[in-house]
């Protein structure tokens, strides 16, 4: 074989070898444990809906990917696919809420509407509503 053909293989084997290992690493990544997590950042539901609402690409810059406590007033409770539980939390405007996405197995007989309510969780962004995944109740 000529030598370049046995280098671009070798090339080949390599790059295909990284590959596996990245995704046999990100199938194996764990969630936080947001409950022992520290908060990167304390705010309620309205205020952090107004910075999103006022300016969205800085808030995006500030907010995405950033662990996140927001104290609110729950508006409803919802359990979508996969028994993932939704709670929105009212942020005082008729077109946007703060949601927040518990893992399955989350009783929602903690959730009452009404009732205020501290949460922690990881913001995805805000799409007319800001979004927070893999919520836990703060104690």
């Amino acid at each position: 074989m000529k030598l370049y053909i046995k280098i671009a293989l070798w090339v080949v084997f390599f790059l295909a070898l990284a590959g596996i290992l990245a995704a046999l690493y990100l199938f194996n990544k764990q969630h936080k444990d947001l409950q022992k997590t520290k908060p990167d950042i304390v705010i309620s539901a309205i205020d952090l809906q107004k910075e999103f609402e006022s300016d969205e690409s800085g808030s995006t810059a500030k907010y995405v990917d950033r662990i996140i406590e927001v104290a609110g007033t729950i508006g409803s409770v919802k359990s979508g696919e996969e028994n993932i539980l939704s709670v929105t939390l009212k942020t005082g405007s008729d077109f946007s809420v703060v949601i927040c996405t518990f893992p399955p197995g989350t009783d929602p007989s903690k959730f009452i509407a009404g009732n205020d309510v501290s949460v922690r969780g990881e913001c995805s962004g805000f799409l007319m509503d800001v979004l927070l995944n893999n919520c836990v109740v703060v104690k």
